[in-house]
Parts: structure tokens; C-alpha cells; sequence
């Protein structure tokens, strides 16, 4: 039996995009626009030490690395919210909720 291996690379972004929207319903399409902009939309250092986790009515859940970066975060709620609404092009986010958790 032969076996056809393309080889052509691709970023993991675009390998998770495709993967969770097939496995996931239609009601997920926010979190997939979420995380689309994320990086450019907090920042690099912001983006360094945090990720978003959930995303359930207006509330997104967001994992931090530490301690620190979830108080600082939680100083800059407002500021971040605007900025990913900005983005997003509506006011999808209502509410961030930091937790610490796996990058």
C-alpha cells in the first residue's frame, strides 16, 4: 500500500483552526475569531503570558502564567477589552475573568 505524504508545512495556527472547526459546533466561531487576533491585540508581552481558554456568552476566560500576570491583567481589564472589541469590531467581550493555567 503507497502512501501519499505531502510535505508542504503549515503553520500550527491553521492546522488548529481547521481541526477544532471540525470537531467543534458552529457556536465556537467566536473563540476562533478570539484567538485569530489575540496576539496583536494585547501585545507581544501580554500575548507571551497569556491565552484565551473559554469564551461562553460575553465572558472570556483567559489562562495566565503567573500570579503577577494575573494581577496585572486584572489592573488592565477595561483597557484589554476595548482593545480586543477594537479587533473584533463589535463588543463581543463583556467581561475577562485571568486564572492561571497552561499556556
Amino acid at each position: 500500500m503507497k502512501k501519499n505524504h505531502d510535505k508542504t508545512m503549515m503553520h500550527i495556527g491553521s492546522i488548529l483552526n481547521s481541526s477544532l472547526k471540525a470537531c467543534r459546533s458552529g457556536g465556537d466561531g467566536e473563540m476562533m475569531r478570539i484567538w485569530d487576533i489575540w496576539d496583536n491585540a494585547v501585545g507581544d508581552a501580554v500575548a507571551k503570558n497569556s491565552r484565551p481558554f473559554s469564551f461562553k456568552g460575553h465572558l472570556l476566560l483567559v489562562h495566565v502564567s503567573s500570579s503577577s500576570w494575573l494581577y496585572h491583567l486584572n489592573f488592565h481589564k477595561k483597557d484589554l477589552m476595548a482593545k480586543l472589541n477594537l479587533a473584533l469590531g463589535s463588543e463581543m467581550v463583556r467581561d475577562l475573568t485571568f486564572k492561571i493555567g497552561t499556556l
